[in-house]
């Protein structure tokens, strides 16, 4: 029990409740330095009356000089943490004190109760830890919110204001140390996150990503012996103009997305080699179309028209023009019809041999598929068998899905799949040779010891320009690239980070200045364990 019902009165506008004393202590314990004189729960509110206790000396908190000499009391009115869905308020009683210290400027100060109060707040310490919590969480509107449903009415400017106050964290300056830039607005501003590397903390965040900022901070912090980054250029020599010996390392995932688009260049390249479906060129197709826009293009081009006077005559967006500029043979640009899964597709083998041995109607062939299974329509079927998808074989995959391909290690494809891809890469040698080296980069990255001088050679003796160009990157940032290879160290934890600053940037959008944004980003880091675990 914790109410003593002996000693309940009852009062017009509630009901004056007295709590046994070690029944409080359980329940409130913050309330165990001071004297309760009485709880009044009445409607949506429980109220506790207490005061300090007499005689106690306390320390001044002008010069420090401990006093007991009581100058007057007064009363203070401080929220606390919600009980029973009910908010909880203390009126306490405190003492104002003499400061017996003549050279102390206080000539008197107020008492202050451990866990209880704190100078100029009105919320306990306990009730503050979770407004300070969730404006952390959610920062401000949405955080209120909340906080509505926790029993607390707090405005989103107060929270604001309270999540500015909070401390940030201090971490030592780590020996590896991850760096990555974030859109402040896409395109036109950015900054930079500084996180450790290994216990993914978040260290610092800068308000751009010039190689001045970058090299004045690690400068202004010695300690830093391994720095993870991508392949931007500002990053890597601000590192070498602050810190020559310090070891760089470049993302593994980048190095890999790099060659990815080398690959997809060079599949576009050899497209008319692997390409084996007939080609959709009938008058009003979309390659018919993509045909004649191309040589619109190209005819005004070799006139003397400038793209973006291209792109206003013939009524075209200035990216499609661009991308028909740089494709000089208009193959490249044809694409074989993609048709969508369809309800007829588990029974195209079976539609196949039923034509292949004789005519047959389409309403028998619809009646024998319904018994197998077969829901669609016969609108569907119809055509399904006039677009010639039952006889031919399927489409040629795009681009993009063949890139997809190459780059999947092939325990990770379908067997169809699989055995698509390795046709398609044996029509030509540069295919082949594409297939072999996206292989051996792919078990460089992954397995320690790997030669990158030799894959390096190899690409070389192929005509494979795309990868050449990729290569000629590598060279630039050699020895970062060559560190990423042989270090277990990678820029993965930065990008993720980086991830969570995009949620964080909606939560508070058109409102988050630098300032605020960047304590947020500082004070989310990474989950602690819980200090106790109920079973």
């Amino acid at each position: 029990m914790i109410e003593c019902p002996d000693e309940m009165t009852s009062r017009r506008r509630g009901v004056r409740l007295v709590l046994c004393d070690i029944e409080l202590e359980v329940l409130l314990p913050q309330l165990a330095a001071v004297q309760v004189q009485g709880v009044e729960a009445g409607g949506e509110l429980i109220r506790i009356t207490a005061r300090t206790r007499e005689g106690l000396a306390v320390a001044c908190p002008g010069r420090g000089r401990i006093s007991g000499w009581e100058h007057s009391r007064y009363v203070r009115h401080v929220a606390d943490e919600a009980v029973g869905g009910r908010p909880v308020v203390i009126d306490l009683s405190v003492r104002r004190l003499y400061c017996q210290n003549p050279a102390c400027s206080k000539s008197t100060f107020a008492e202050q109760v451990a866990g209880l109060t704190v100078r100029y707040q009105r919320r306990t310490p306990a009730l503050q830890r979770v407004v300070n919590a969730v404006a952390v969480a959610l920062a401000g509107k949405a955080g209120a919110r909340l906080l509505l449903a926790l029993h607390q009415v707090v405005s989103w400017a107060t929270l604001l204001h309270g999540l500015m106050a909070v401390p940030r964290p201090r971490p030592p300056v780590p020996k590896v140390l991850g760096v990555d830039d974030f859109a402040l607005r896409r395109g036109y501003r950015y900054a930079t996150i500084l996180i450790d590397a290994v216990s993914h903390a978040r260290v610092d965040v800068l308000p751009d990503r010039t190689a001045a900022t970058l090299a004045a901070w690690l400068r202004a912090h010695p300690g830093v012996e391994i720095v993870c980054r991508d392949g931007s250029a500002s990053y890597a020599q601000a590192v070498t103009d602050a810190l020559p010996g310090a070891v760089q390392v470049t993302d593994r995932w980048h190095l890999w997305r790099g060659l990815g688009t080398a690959a997809e260049k060079t599949v576009a390249a050899h497209a008319r080699c692997w390409r084996t479906a007939a080609m959709e060129t009938a008058v009003g197709s979309r390659n018919e179309r993509t045909l004649a826009r191309h040589a619109a293009v190209h005819e005004l081009l070799d006139g003397g028209v400038g793209l973006c006077e291209t792109a206003r005559r013939l009524g075209l967006g200035l990216n499609t023009v661009t991308r028909y500029a740089r494709v000089a043979d208009p193959d490249q640009l044809i694409r074989p019809p993609q048709y969508r899964r369809c309800l007829v597709d588990p029974f195209r083998d079976h539609l196949r041999q039923r034509r292949a041995a004789g005519p047959v109607a389409t309403t028998t062939l619809l009646a024998e598929i319904r018994a197998m299974g077969y829901t669609g329509s016969a609108n569907l079927l119809v055509r399904y068998l006039n677009q010639g998808r039952a006889e031919q074989p399927l489409a040629d995959p795009s681009v993009r899905r063949l890139t997809y391909w190459i780059m999947t290690e092939s325990g990770r494809l379908s067997d169809e799949h699989r055995a698509l891809r390795d046709k398609l890469t044996a029509v030509c040698p540069e295919m082949t040779a594409l297939a072999g080296h996206v292989a051996a980069f792919a078990r460089l990255i992954t397995e320690p010891g790997g030669d990158l001088q030799s894959w390096n050679d190899a690409v070389q003796a192929d005509d494979l320009p795309a990868l050449h160009s990729f290569i000629h990157g590598l060279n630039k940032d050699r020895q970062a690239v060559a560190a990423s290879l042989h270090l277990p160290y990678s820029n993965g934890a930065t990008e993720g980070v980086n991830n969570k600053i995009k949620l964080l940037k909606r939560q508070t959008y058109g409102r988050a200045g630098f300032a605020l944004l960047r304590q947020r980003i500082l004070l989310n880091g990474p989950a602690r364990p819980p200090a106790t675990k109920i079973l």
